[in-house]
């Protein structure tokens, strides 16, 4: 696939990102479909997308990246001084404090620290679409293992668990506060509940294509429905959707759970982070930016299996990108989104894919992407 494939524009000095990205298309080849963005300083100096039916419109579910939005909403409500970190998330709901829980503190919780990563039974899909119905089923769980000892990822269910402190404070959804405060201010393509007249510019996600030797490593690191990695992607449930179905699902994309509910397009993603840390009036002062982006969680996760570094919430991104200045915050998810903030360079940075990439979380591609981007950045 050449250059002439990838639709868009580029800033002067970015044409090197075009390139980059020509490149990522010919090696993917086939029906690869993505969008990326970036800003800097507030200045939209990507816009990029290439595959069939995608335009720089579509929307496509972007899984784990849905967390970035929640966990900006949190950052504004513990800026406003509405949430303390350090207060437990019992005082501010007092179901969750049973099975041992009564001492995790909103902190802990958000770091991936609580060990409620599901439920003994799973969820149906109908549950795991809706924060509430996760966030009643968790209060008289145990954790999977004592609260503040370990990090494993939260994957599915923290927006529940985090949603209903907020809802408790404040007595909205982070779904609303979202688009009230986020996305209708800065016109955003990222929807937290996607509106009814939206469905049409909606492409569903495409299941991964591993190759033999793709598929051979799958399962030779494969887990079982019981174990805490099992446990956490809702695979103990004999009905549960497969992960790549989720936001092909009406009803996820309509209630939109603030784990893994969100529909964007690249420019969404980006165009959110840039409004985090850019502009006269960015939404996250310095300090609060500094605060949630420092290091919490770091080391062999639980549920994941493998190294991972989180902040309050967001992933420490310079951990995967190491050409990222520290402080720098974001989140992916599973068929392959990144999206971040690096205030030290001032980019922002969106990448959204439509069929789910080998092997699952931030796609490979993003390490030639993010770099290109940086390098055209700070030159």
């Amino acid at each position: 696939m050449s250059s002439e494939h990838v639709q868009g524009t580029v800033a002067d000095g970015f044409e090197s990102v075009r390139e980059e990205f020509a490149a990522v298309a010919a090696g993917e080849g086939g029906d690869y479909a993505a969008q990326l963005v970036a800003h800097v300083d507030g200045e939209r100096v990507v816009d990029l997308w290439t595959g069939p039916a995608v335009t720089g419109d579509s929307l496509t579910g972007v899984f784990s990246s849905t967390k970035g939005a929640a966990y900006l909403v949190i950052a504004l409500l513990v800026q406003d001084g509405v949430l303390d970190l350090d207060q437990r998330v019992a005082h501010y709901w007092p179901e969750f404090g049973a099975a041992g829980k009564s001492g995790v503190t909103l902190r802990e919780l958000l770091a991936h620290r609580a060990g409620v990563v599901g439920a003994d039974d799973g969820f149906a899909a109908e549950e795991i679409a809706d924060d509430r119905v996760i966030a009643e089923r968790l209060a008289p769980q145990r954790p999977y293992w004592r609260p503040g000892t370990a990090f494993g990822y939260h994957a599915l269910v923290i927006g529940g668990l985090a949603g209903e402190v907020v809802r408790r404070v404040t007595g909205r959804s982070i779904q609303e506060l979202f688009e009230e405060r986020v996305r209708k201010p800065f016109g955003l393509d990222f929807y937290l509940g996607l509106p009814e007249e939206l469905e049409p510019c909606f492409l569903t996600t495409q299941p991964m294509l591993p190759t033999p030797e793709q598929l051979a490593e799958l399962e030779a690191n494969a887990t079982g429905p019981d174990s805490i990695t099992g446990i956490a992607f809702n695979r103990n449930h004999p009905k549960a959707p497969e992960l790549w179905e989720l936001p092909n699902i009406k009803l996820v994309r309509r209630l939109s759970p603030a784990s893994v509910g969100g529909v964007a397009s690249a420019r969404g993603l980006a165009g959110m982070y840039a409004a985090a840390i850019s502009g006269p009036e960015p939404l996250l002062l310095p300090e609060t930016a500094a605060k949630f982006a420092q290091i919490h969680s770091v080391g062999d996760d639980l549920v994941t299996r493998n190294h991972n570094a989180f902040g309050v919430g967001f992933a420490i991104v310079s951990d995967d990108y190491p050409v990222l200045g520290q402080g720098a915050f974001g989140h992916s998810g599973a068929a392959g989104s990144q999206a971040f903030a690096d205030p030290r360079s001032g980019l922002a940075y969106g990448y959204n894919r439509r069929r789910f990439a080998f092997p699952g979380g931030a796609a490979p591609e993003n390490v030639r992407l993010v770099r290109a981007v940086h390098a055209a950045a700070t030159a």
